[in-house]
C-alpha cells in the first residue's frame, strides 16, 4: 500500500511551498492537486492554477510522486496540455502521474460549453485520453476527432518517463473504466453508496469487482502492476478524522487490493475540516507500517 494526500491549490505559494515540502517529510508516497477552474466544493475560495503549482512543488520536493487529481477535457485541449505535461515530468525528474477524468459540473460550462450527456462526456474522455496518448508517445501526431483534432503536432523532447508517463484514470462506470483499461497504467475511484458508511464500502468493493471484469475483457489484471487509487475522502467520514479512522479506511482498501489510497491535506473548517496533530500522528505511527 502507498498513501498519498492532495493539498489544495487554495493556498499563495509563500504558504504552499511549506505543504509540499512537508508532504514530503512526512513520508507520503505521493502528493496531488486538483485540476480545476472552480471546485464546487469551495466555489469562493481562492484558487491557483494546477500547472504552475505542481511545477512549483516539484522545485521544493525530491522524491515524492505528484500529480494531478484529476484533469479533465472541461477545459483542457490535449495538444498545449501535452506541452505542460512534458513540462511538469521533466521539471520532477520524472516524478509526475496524471490523473484524469471526464470531469465535475461545475467546470463543464464554466468556458461556455454546452451542457454534456453523461455518455457524451465519456465519449470526450475517450477522445482526449486516446489522442492525448499518442502525442506523448509518438511525433507528427495527426487526427480529426468530434472533440479535438491535431494536424501534423511535434511532440518532441518526450517524456522523461518511458515510454511515457502513467496515466490513472478515474472512472466508476463500464465505459470510463474501458479507457482506463485500453490506455491506462491505474485506474482512480471516488466509490459509490452515498452517505453511509457501510452502503459507501460496499460500492467500493462493486466497483473493484467490476473494474476485475473490465480488465479481464481486456486481457488484463490488476496483478499484473495496473495501480488502484482509492480516494478515502469521498466517503462519508474524513480519514483524518483520528487515527483510528484513517488505520481503518486504509485497512479496508488494502482487503479490497488497492495498491494506493489518497487523503487530503486537514483545513480549519469546511471540507477535509481537520487537525494537523492528526496527519502527523497518522505518518508517525501509520505510515511506516502501511506503506510498502
Amino acid at each position: 500500500m502507498r498513501v498519498g494526500i492532495v493539498i489544495l491549490p487554495e493556498h499563495p505559494w509563500s504558504t504552499a511551498a511549506g505543504l509540499w515540502r512537508r508532504a514530503e517529510e512526512l513520508g507520503f508516497a505521493h502528493a496531488w492537486t486538483y485540476d480545476h477552474i472552480v471546485w464546487s466544493g469551495l466555489p469562493d475560495a481562492p484558487w491557483y492554477g494546477t500547472t504552475p503549482t505542481l511545477a512549483a512543488a516539484a522545485t521544493v520536493t525530491e522524491s515524492i510522486r505528484l500529480g494531478t487529481f484529476v484533469s479533465s477535457p472541461n477545459y483542457r485541449h490535449p495538444v498545449p496540455f501535452m506541452r505542460d505535461l512534458l513540462a511538469l515530468d521533466d521539471i520532477s525528474g520524472g516524478r509526475f502521474l496524471l490523473g484524469v477524468g471526464s470531469g465535475g459540473s461545475l467546470d463543464s460550462t464554466i468556458c461556455g460549453t454546452p451542457a454534456l450527456s453523461p455518455r457524451e462526456k465519456v465519449d470526450r474522455l475517450e477522445e482526449f485520453v486516446a489522442l492525448l496518448d499518442a502525442l506523448l508517445m509518438q511525433d507528427h501526431v495527426s487526427g480529426q476527432g468530434r472533440w479535438f483534432s491535431a494536424d501534423d503536432v511535434r511532440t518532441l523532447p518526450g517524456c522523461v518517463q518511458r515510454p511515457r508517463l502513467p496515466f490513472l484514470i478515474a472512472a466508476n462506470g463500464p465505459r470510463a473504466m474501458a479507457v482506463a483499461a485500453r490506455h491506462g497504467q491505474g485506474w482512480i475511484t471516488t466509490g459509490s453508496g452515498g452517505d453511509d458508511a457501510g452502503a459507501w464500502w460496499a460500492g467500493v468493493r462493486e466497483l473493484t469487482v467490476r473494474l476485475d471484469d473490465v480488465l479481464g475483457a481486456h486481457g488484463r489484471t490488476r496483478a499484473e502492476g495496473f495501480t488502484s487509487y482509492l480516494s478515502l475522502d469521498a466517503g462519508p467520514q474524513f480519514a483524518l478524522e483520528s487515527v483510528g479512522a484513517f488505520e481503518d479506511a486504509v485497512g479496508m482498501a488494502t482487503e479490497l487490493g488497492f495498491t494506493d489510497v489518497v487523503t487530503h491535506w486537514p483545513r480549519p473548517e469546511g471540507p477535509y475540516a481537520g487537525t494537523l496533530a492528526v496527519l502527523e500522528r497518522v505518518a508517525a505511527e501509520v505510515l511506516p507500517r502501511v506503506q510498502t
